[in-house]
Order: C-alpha cells, then structure tokens, then sequence
C-alpha cells in the first residue's frame, strides 16, 4: 500500500478509518496496476496519469468518488460536481457493496473523461475510451 494513503486512513476517526481502509483494499484489488498517491487532500488512482478513483472523509461520511461515474450508468452513484463524477457516500462498512465497487472498477477501467488535459483544453472534456 502506497505509505501516503496508509497514513490518511490511519489519521481518520475510528468508523471513517475503517471504511477507508476497507475501500483501499477493493480499489487495489480491482485496480493493481494503477498509480495511487494523494491528491489535492486525498487518496487518489490514477490510470496513465488520469485520476480514476478516490475517496475522501467529509464530516459526516466518507465519499467515494469516480472520475467518470456520471457515464457508468449506476443508480446507486450520484451525480457530483458540473462535470462527469459520481459518488456513493457511506457512513459504515455494512453499507459498502463490495460487488457494486467491483464492477463499478471495471468500468471505470473502460469509461474514462480526459481530466489529465482538462486545463489544456479550457474545461472541455473528451472522453478516451
């Protein structure tokens, strides 16, 4: 496990800890080749230098958020930010489907928005696969 992110679930309160470090574990198994750091405050991964996954510990939940959720056509990820994100937020290990994120990682792998070049482009989005 990348050191970064071990010490961001590690410095969580004891539920959000335990949710993080069980949403690490199903991203690493679904997405082993992936690069992981954190970014802008939070676990992130990326795949070839595009942000993919992460999540985050909000007052009172702990958000996962998908990049390119919004095209994976899931009811249970709802629509977050103006551009194509998705979340699921989650306040206990109970409520983590560890199926849902499984193929919800499988998507993401094949749906992807081009947020690597998002500047480059003034804020377009071009979706890559």
């Amino acid at each position: 496990m990348n050191k970064a992110i071990q010490t961001y679930n590690e410095s969580q309160r004891e539920n959000a800890k335990v949710i993080c470090e069980l949403l690490c574990r199903e991203i690493q198994k679904g997405l082993p080749e992936t690069e992981s750091k954190i970014w802008h405050g939070a676990p992130v991964w990326f795949i070839e230098g595009n942000p993919t996954v992460g999540y985050d510990v909000l007052k009172n939940c702990v958000r996962l958020l998908f990049w390119s959720g919004q095209s994976f056509d899931e009811d249970y990820l709802k629509p977050e930010g103006s551009f194509k994100a998705a979340e699921a937020r989650y306040t206990n290990t109970d409520q983590i489907n560890s199926s849902d994120v499984k193929r919800w990682l499988e998507k993401s792998k094949k749906i992807q928005w081009d947020y690597k070049n998002i500047v480059k482009r003034r804020g377009e989005l071009i979706r890559l696969k």
